[in-house]
C-alpha cells in the first residue's frame, strides 16, 4: 500500500500552480486529483506528490514550507513599455537566469582559485560617460577595427565573429530558446530577448536564440555595453526600442554606434537608402540598418515599425517552412559556450570537479558530455 503525505501546504500548492502560469481553475479542471488535495478529501502518495511538483516545476521540499518562498530577480528586468525595471518574470525565464547564475558562481569561484586577474574593463564607465567614448573602448579591448564587419561575408558570420572575439576578452556568451535542453519550455522573445550577469571575474551574456539572428546582433552588443557599465539587466526590447531609463537608453546607444558607425552610415545613406543592400555593406541585419536610420532621424518611427514587423513576419513564416532538427552537439557548443565548456573539461581533468557537476553545469550527461568534450569541444 502506498504511503500517504498528509503534511503539505495547501497554500504552498496553489502559489505553485501560479506561479506556473496557470490558473487554479484550469488546473483543477485537468487535475482533479489535485483539487481534492486542497480541499481535504485526499491525501497524495509521495509517488503523486513528485509528478506534481515536475509538472509545476518546484522542488519536492518546497511542498512542506509553512509558507510560500520569497522568490527575487538577481537583476533589474527592463521593459520598453516601462520606465521603471521589474522583479516579475516567467518561470522559464526565472529558471533559465537561475542556470547561468549557477554557472557564472561556479567559474567565478574556479576562476579565483587559479588566481586569474579582475576584468578591468567591468564597470570602467558610468551613464554620465559618451557613449562614443565607450564604443571605442570596447573596440580596443575587442581588438577589432573601425571596419571590422567589411571583412566578412555576410551578417550571420558577422555576428559568429563577433562572439568569439567578446570570449577571447573573458566574457561567456550563451544562446539559447529553451530552459536548459528541455523543448518544451520555451523563452518568449516578447519577454525576453537576453540579459546579461556582470561580475569582475566571468561576466555572462545570454541571447535567446528562439530570437530572429537579425536581432541577436544588437541584443550582443547591448548586453556587452552593460559589462562596461558594470550594470546586469534583462530585457524585452521590444521592437528593437529600449526601456525609458538612462543606462538602457545609453547601451542602446553604445550597440548602435558599435555596429553602424555614425560616420560610414551617412556616407552610404548618401548612395543608397535600401535596408537590405545597406545590410549586406555593412554586415549588420537590416531591422539593424532600420534601427540606426532612426536614431539618426532619417526615417520616422512609423516608417521602422513598419519595415520591422514585415522583416520579422517573413523571418516567421521562413522559420515555419523550414524543417526542424538540427546538429545537438553544433547547438550545444552555442547553448553552453566554448569558453565555459573548457573551464568545466579543465577542473574535470585537474579532479577540481566532479562528472556529476560538470553534467549539471553544461545539462549535459554520461555518453553525451563524453562526445561532445571529446569531439566538438575544440574542434
Amino acid at each position: 500500500m502506498s504511503t500517504r503525505v498528509t503534511n503539505i501546504n495547501k497554500e504552498v500548492i496553489e502559489w505553485a500552480i501560479i506561479r506556473n502560469g496557470n490558473s487554479l481553475e484550469d488546473f483543477y479542471a485537468q487535475n482533479p486529483n489535485v483539487e481534492s488535495w486542497i480541499k481535504g478529501e485526499k491525501y497524495p502518495t509521495v509517488k503523486q506528490l513528485e509528478h506534481f511538483t515536475h509538472k509545476v516545476h518546484v522542488p519536492l521540499g518546497y511542498m512542506f514550507l509553512p509558507n510560500p518562498p520569497e522568490e527575487k530577480l538577481t537583476l533589474p528586468f527592463f521593459r520598453t513599455t516601462q520606465k521603471t525595471s521589474t522583479d516579475k518574470v516567467s518561470l522559464n525565464v526565472y529558471h533559465t537566469i537561475q542556470i547561468i547564475q549557477d554557472r557564472q558562481n561556479w567559474l567565478t569561484d574556479y576562476l579565483e582559485e587559479l588566481d586569474f586577474p579582475d576584468l578591468d574593463f567591468v564597470g570602467k564607465y558610468s551613464v554620465k560617460d559618451d557613449y562614443k567614448k565607450i564604443v571605442n573602448d570596447i573596440r580596443f579591448t575587442l581588438k577589432i577595427d573601425l571596419d571590422w564587419a567589411s571583412k566578412h561575408h555576410n551578417w550571420e558570420q558577422a555576428l559568429d565573429y563577433l562572439t568569439n572575439k567578446i570570449e577571447e576578452a573573458g566574457i561567456i556568451v550563451t544562446y539559447n530558446g529553451i530552459v536548459g535542453t528541455n523543448t518544451r519550455r520555451v523563452i518568449d522573445v516578447k519577454e525576453c530577448r537576453g540579459f546579461v550577469l556582470v561580475n569582475n571575474k566571468a561576466p555572462f551574456l545570454f541571447i535567446n536564440s528562439a530570437d530572429a539572428k537579425a536581432a541577436q546582433m544588437f541584443t550582443l552588443i547591448h548586453e556587452l555595453a552593460h559589462v562596461w557599465l558594470g550594470e546586469s539587466a534583462g530585457f524585452d526590447n521590444q521592437h528593437l526600442l529600449p526601456a525609458h531609463h538612462p543606462v538602457e537608453i545609453l547601451c542602446d546607444a553604445i550597440a548602435a554606434e558599435f555596429l553602424v558607425p555614425e560616420i560610414y552610415f551617412l556616407q552610404k545613406w548618401e548612395t543608397t537608402k535600401d535596408f537590405k543592400h545597406l545590410s549586406s555593406i555593412l554586415k549588420v541585419s537590416p531591422i539593424v540598418i532600420g534601427r540606426r536610420a532612426l536614431d539618426l532621424k532619417l526615417i520616422t518611427k512609423k516608417e521602422f515599425l513598419a519595415f520591422y514587423h514585415q522583416y520579422l513576419s517573413d523571418f516567421k513564416q521562413k522559420k515555419e517552412s523550414q524543417h526542424a532538427g538540427g546538429n545537438f552537439y553544433a547547438t550545444t557548443k552555442k547553448r553552453v559556450s566554448l569558453r565555459f565548456a573548457a573551464f568545466v573539461n579543465n577542473a574535470v581533468k585537474d579532479n577540481k570537479l566532479l562528472y556529476r557537476d560538470a553534467y549539471k553545469l553544461t545539462n549535459m550527461k554520461g555518453d553525451t558530455y563524453n562526445k561532445f568534450i571529446t569531439e566538438y569541444l575544440y574542434s
